[in-house]
């Protein structure tokens, strides 16, 4: 895939960046095309290279149709936790890194669920924030919202299924 200066792209794990440049490094005899990405989260800048975008799992903002169906799953969608912390939280990162909008909504919805039986640990809530992070981040791009809007969809949506959204850390 392919992508342009000034397009919005998704960065598994780490939430939407713009896509600021398109440079090429020279390593020895050989060169190398970087898209440089500035993350919108923290202002970091990423350097991708070209050969790594696919491994990396870089992608456009995710359409409509893709924002609804993460919505409706938030709203009646089932999800399994597993009882054991470390296979759980494993799982989680898989999908986190996988950078899914599905999969990023299945970790938040279990992550909430689970909070109302137990307290999460650091890892958990660090993992929970991002998540709410990496949502609310791509709804309000990808629907053109302020982030209080799309805060306001995701918390309408996870209220049908009696859950809420937690504060920023």
């Amino acid at each position: 895939m392919t992508f342009e200066v000034g397009d919005k792209v998704v960065y598994p794990n780490q939430g939407v960046g713009t896509i600021e440049n398109i440079s090429s490094r020279s390593f020895g005899a050989q060169f190398e095309k970087f898209y440089l990405l500035r993350l919108v989260y923290n202002s970091m800048t990423v350097m991708v290279p070209f050969s790594n975008v696919d491994s990396i799992g870089l992608r456009k903002v995710t359409r409509n149709a893709e924002i609804t169906r993460m919505l409706e799953f938030l709203s009646h969608g089932t999800c399994r936790c597993r009882g054991d912390w470390k296979s759980r939280f494993k799982e989680n990162s898989e999908k986190m890194i996988d950078g899914d909008l599905l999969n990023v909504a299945q970790v938040l919805k279990g992550l909430l669920m689970l909070q109302h039986e137990k307290p999460l640990s650091f890892r958990e809530k660090k993992m929970l924030d991002r998540a709410r992070h990496m949502l609310v981040t791509e709804l309000t791009i990808a629907r053109r919202l302020h982030e209080e809007e799309a805060v306001a969809i995701l918390q309408k949506a996870l209220a049908k299924a009696h859950l809420s959204l937690p504060p920023v850390l």
